[in-house]
């Protein structure tokens, strides 16, 4: 289905004209019926021509001449930009959910420290064939901060960037680059595309002044981009032969402007982009101009235990959009309100003061670093990061404003890259789950500025689900299925994940009769169904990582309803117990008794002494499986956890290839991976 829908055909019925009725005569009339046809015919049109000439005649009717309306041309050559405004460095991102861009921000920022003039830029907004242009200015050099999306993927706003690097030749000669990737081991292709660039734009003729920095997500990403800033900064000094201006002092990005004329209507109240989005709505919706769909269902789905498992229902009926099974859900969250207020409390700040923070680099694109004028209420709720472990560049930026030395110095020394400082990072920030509540609550010295807060923080981003239904059985509902975020910390705070405990409290009707409502927009994804129906299908998804198979069956059903021929249609799901968190019993076993679904396997790891999971029940079914796979032409599927279930189910098909199809484990490793690039083996997982 595409994203604008069947076009329909308009039907005229056509009606031949009849002639006037004459009477029968046995002579040869004079006139036969057809010339008085065209007679009339032509005396009709003389008459309408003559009348219509008359009209328009008489009623000219008069135009005012319009003066055209010319919008001004976003600057997208970045090397004129770079002239115009003096910088010799330029840091690009390519940037999936706001880090990458966050480290960008904060290389062109440290930039000044270091004999240099930054600015960073978004490769979707310029001309990225410039490229070869920079050579044009002195001691110039680009940086890359580059996540990789997907398997293997640029992230949407580097495409763009990623399909030149591969269509063009060009001679970067004297172009002088560095390149830092953002990743996660567990992922079958760490790395891609930060490897892909450093390796890329030596190709071409570039210079690599320092080596490829790795960030692992499954580490520590902010360690990891800390020690090689530390080492990039003094071989950019020693490339230019340039001095560190050793000055650690605070540098502000924006400056905090307090209008005194205020019409409340012009202030954002939580919109991503257009002011009062969320009151006139208008299509296309997207990242920046999310659709509030109103949640038609929101049950529990495990019938025991400690967790909440969730089945949300998102209406979309008249929003246009269009999904297929396997594409993502991205919801934008709200913070809870308590840890605002706290935090407003702490700083004796009145969150209801409008305010707007303005890029003091008036040449910037990014003008402010959330919609501005807003409240402080509105920022701390809607646009920042609140609740995961702040990053080492806040807590430097923080330290100036404790007033007590010991305070200052552990915040220094846990932004610092140095091994001591690094633990200290590690226990006292991230193994704690401290957020910045936790951070102002635990050093009772520190009281920041509360605009300096709000423009240290990152933005809140979208969180992103498999969707668990099929838009061609329901194109104007989108299901979600999650399980909510909640454990004890080590400091003896509850954490909750912002997403799913706000989708929990979702009701779909509120005590004031308003229905509650979740800004949203679709993600295409490539976890896709065969193009053929009639391959066999094996869908392996343990816990939540059910979601997009949920769709795939009601698709598959769907398709045998229409006298398709459906393959074989597997699916291995796994859960604790039988009794207590088997995700919807009912409708698989529905599906199996209608023959969608012609086999369910089910692990229920805690209902027996021997933990039994996905994999073990693949391990029994090898023989079939093999055959599936290397006869059938079946296709896979993998959703769930990362670090460890897809690693292990991809070990299992390597042991099935072995064992069954006789292959060396080099030559099973080989055909897993060809599989993958025939898009034959699909994972839609996380870590």
């Amino acid at each position: 289905m595409t994203a604008s829908g069947p076009m329909e055909d308009m039907e005229v019925e056509r009606v031949a004209p009849e002639g006037p009725d004459v009477a029968p005569v046995e002579e040869e009339p004079l006139f036969t019926n057809l010339d008085i046809f065209l007679f009339s015919l032509i005396v009709g049109l003389l008459v309408y021509w003559f009348l219509s000439r008359k009209k328009s005649e008489e009623t000219i009717p008069e135009f005012k001449r319009l003066t055209p309306v010319v919008t001004p041309q976003r600057e997208t050559s970045f090397i004129e930009k770079m002239k115009k405004t003096n910088r010799n460095m330029v840091v690009f991102y390519g940037s999936q959910t706001g880090t990458a861009e966050e480290f960008c921000g904060r290389l062109a920022k440290d930039a000044q420290r270091y004999g240099m003039r930054g600015m960073s830029a978004d490769p979707e907004e310029y001309d990225m064939s410039e490229l070869p242009r920079l050579a044009e200015i002195d001691n110039s050099l680009a940086v890359f901060c580059m996540a990789t999306y997907g398997e293997g993927d640029p992230t949407d706003n580097a495409q763009d960037f990623y399909d030149w690097m591969q269509e063009n030749g060009e001679d970067l000669k004297g172009v002088n680059f560095a390149v830092f990737g953002l990743g996660n081991k567990t992922y079958e292709h760490f790395n891609a595309m930060g490897k892909y660039t450093d390796k890329r734009l030596e190709e071409l003729g570039g210079k690599r002044i320092y080596d490829l920095g790795m960030g692992d997500d499954d580490g520590n990403l902010e360690e990891d981009f800390v020690s090689w800033k530390e080492q990039f900064w003094p071989a950019v000094c020693e490339h230019f032969g340039v001095e560190a201006t050793g000055d650690d002092t605070s540098i502000r990005q924006y400056e905090l402007v307090v209008p005194t004329d205020i019409n409340m209507n012009k202030v954002y109240t939580g919109e991503m982009g257009r002011l009062k989005s969320f009151e006139t709505q208008k299509p296309p919706f997207d990242a920046k101009n999310p659709y509030l769909a109103t949640v038609a269902v929101n049950r529990q789905l495990n019938q025991a235990g400690d967790r909440h498992l969730m089945h949300l229902e998102l209406d979309i009926s008249g929003s246009k959009i269009r999904y297929d099974s396997g594409d993502h859900v991205a919801v934008y969250p709200v913070n809870d309100v308590s840890i605002v207020n706290r935090i407003g409390q702490i700083l004796d700040a009145d969150l209801d003061t409008v305010i707007s923070l303005n890029n003091l680099d008036e040449e910037s694109n990014k003008k402010h670093p959330f919609p501005c004028p807003t409240t402080y209420r509105t920022a701390l709720t809607h646009y920042l990061d609140i609740t995961n472990p702040p990053r080492t560049n806040v807590l430097f930026e923080l330290a100036q404003y404790a007033t007590d030395p010991k305070d200052q110095d552990t915040l220094r020394k846990m932004a610092s890259a140095s091994p001591e400082g690094k633990g200290l990072y590690q226990s006292w920030v991230l193994d704690a789950q401290r957020n910045i509540l936790a951070v102002l609550e635990d050093m009772p010295s520190l009281h920041p500025t509360i605009d300096h807060l709000c423009e240290l923080l990152p933005r809140l981003q979208a969180r992103y689900y498999s969707i668990a239904s099929s838009g061609k059985v329901y194109p104007t509902m989108v299901s979600i299925c999650a399980v909510v975020v909640e454990f004890q910390t080590s400091t003896g705070r509850t954490f909750k994940g912002v997403a799913t405990n706000w989708l929990k409290n979702k009701v779909v009707v509120t005590d004031n009769g308003h229905k509650a409502t979740v800004p949203m927009y679709v993600r295409k994804s490539q976890f896709r169904l065969p193009f053929k129906a009639s391959n066999p299908v094996v869908m392996i998804g343990p816990g939540t990582g059910i979601a997009p198979f949920m769709g795939f069956l009601q698709e598959r059903g769907w398709m045998k309803e229409q006298g398709k021929d459906v393959g074989e249609t597997i699916l291995y799901f796994g859960c604790r117990r039988r009794n207590e968190d088997f995700l919807y019993q009912q409708e698989l076993e529905e599906f199996e008794k209608a023959g969608v679904l012609t086999q369910l396997n089910v692990a229920f790891s805690r209902d027996q002494e021997g933990k039994v999971y996905v994999q073990h029940l693949l391990k029994k079914n090898k023989e079939h499986l093999w055959k599936l796979i290397h006869t059938d032409n079946a296709h896979i599927y993998i959703c769930g956890d990362a670090r460890n279930m897809a690693r292990d189910v991809q070990n299992t098909f390597y042991d099935i290839a072995e064992e069954v199809g006789g292959l060396t484990h080099t030559q099973a490793v080989a055909y897993i991976k060809k599989l993958m690039t025939k898009g034959r083996y699909s994972l839609d997982v996380w870590s």
